[in-house]
């Protein structure tokens, strides 16, 4: 019984190490929504690849539009008003090596009122200093959000 317990204990214990690694992924995407909040540009910056992009995908038909990240920083530090982005459930992750994928539902709040919606594709890169966005890929929503 001992030995059943003990292989058992062997089986299970790589799949909690995974869970870290989803936990900083996560987080990484928080810290940014959280310097969104803040409106702090340098932080926004921190969580990102310096390279990195935002792509807004909204209606049908309509090209996507692009952002880099240091343009992004400064638009929303410029931004007088309160916002607010959180996961409206669980984001799903999915980590293979150094590379990570966080996809959730959104809302967005702006000066505490529902702005929009919409789902967050997140791509990261593990570096040496942690998870860093390499991609943010994003819809933007009026329709069919949970308020």
């Amino acid at each position: 019984m001992r030995l059943l317990f003990t292989l058992m204990l062997f089986t299970l214990v790589p799949l909690f190490a995974q869970r870290p690694d989803e936990t900083d992924a996560v987080a990484t995407v928080q810290k940014v929504f959280d310097a969104m909040a803040a409106h702090d540009a340098a932080a926004i910056r921190s969580t990102m690849l310096p390279d990195a992009r935002l792509y807004s995908v909204r209606d049908e038909g309509a090209p996507a539009a692009s952002t880099a990240v240091a343009d992004f920083a400064t638009q929303i530090a410029a931004i007088k008003d309160d916002l607010v982005e959180r996961f409206t459930s669980q984001p799903s992750v999915s980590i293979r090596g150094r590379m990570a994928q966080v996809w959730g539902e959104y809302d967005f709040l702006r000066n505490g009122k529902f702005n929009h919606c919409g789902v967050d594709s997140v791509g990261l890169f593990k570096t040496d200093e942690g998870w860093k966005i390499a991609t943010i890929v994003y819809t933007t929503e009026i329709a069919g959000c949970k308020k």
